[in-house]
């Protein structure tokens, strides 16, 4: 077996705990899952792609592919409502930042009374 589908086969491998993961909405490891992962497809991008593989191995390879871009598809399942309700928090915060006391105490500019809430 080459070393390109070693590291499909390791990859589709932390893609599956990566799923595990984000089923538990354990963000922590699933951010750890995900650096091993990027390493091991920079690790990818490095190796020898002209290596003719045996058509069992592309059959292989296609399948690992396949399952990885599977899982990739749960994950998302999982992070994008979670994603969205950070986005949406934070816009909202952006939109209505919090007046620090200080702030509600200075004057006005315009009246140069003292700001009341």
């Amino acid at each position: 077996m080459t070393t390109q589908i070693k590291l499909y086969e390791k990859i589709s491998t932390l893609s599956q705990r990566m799923v595990d993961a984000a089923q538990a909405n354990n963000w922590d490891r699933l951010v750890a899952l995900e650096r091993r992962v990027a390493a091991l497809r920079n690790e990818l991008i490095a190796s020898d792609a002209s290596l003719a593989l045996s058509t069992p191995e592309l059959l292989h390879k296609q399948s690992l592919i396949q399952q990885i871009l599977e899982d990739d598809a749960e994950i998302r399942r999982h992070t994008e409502p979670w994603m969205e309700r950070v986005r949406h928090f934070l816009g909202t915060q952006k939109s209505h930042p919090a007046t620090a006391p200080a702030t509600r105490q200075s004057t006005s500019a315009q009246t140069g009374k003292p700001h009341t809430p």
